[in-house]
């Protein structure tokens, strides 16, 4: 069993950030120790990585507690699940397109401040360079 602390330490979170999962109802599955303190067993903490996965991928926290919900349910909602999983995965895919696009967009200003300070005198025009070298869809 594993205390808040350790669980803090090796999930990479704060402290606080369980206590506000716990909160929250997405750990209804820990229990306390006879002096109240929570204990996580090493399931628990396969849980709270998964709960930071969907949290770091975007899902909301409402959508979350709903999926931990369903777990606490049993097998009988292993599809509903799959779906719900099935139409993350999508919304992430969405996600990573996106940042393409954003890093597409850096990359063109970096490769603009490259030009200018290899020859600053040439009189370079930040838009008209982005408009020139524009990244296809």
């Amino acid at each position: 069993m594993y205390t808040i602390n350790e669980v803090a330490t090796i999930c990479d979170i704060s402290v606080h950030t369980i206590r506000f999962y716990d909160k929250e109802g997405l750990l209804p599955f820990v229990t306390r120790n006879s002096t109240g303190n929570r204990q996580f067993s090493d399931s628990d903490l396969e849980v709270i990585k998964l709960i930071c996965c969907l949290k770091n991928t975007g899902m909301q926290v409402k959508d979350i507690k709903h999926y931990i919900a369903l777990c606490m349910q049993g097998k009988e909602t292993a599809s509903v699940r799959r779906e719900l999983m099935r139409n993350h995965r999508k919304a992430v895919l969405r996600q990573i397109e996106d940042f393409k696009k954003s890093l597409n967009v850096v990359d063109l200003k970096i490769a603009f401040y490259d030009q200018y300070l290899a020859a600053p005198d040439a009189g370079y025009d930040p838009l008209t360079y982005m408009l020139e070298h524009k990244p296809r869809d």
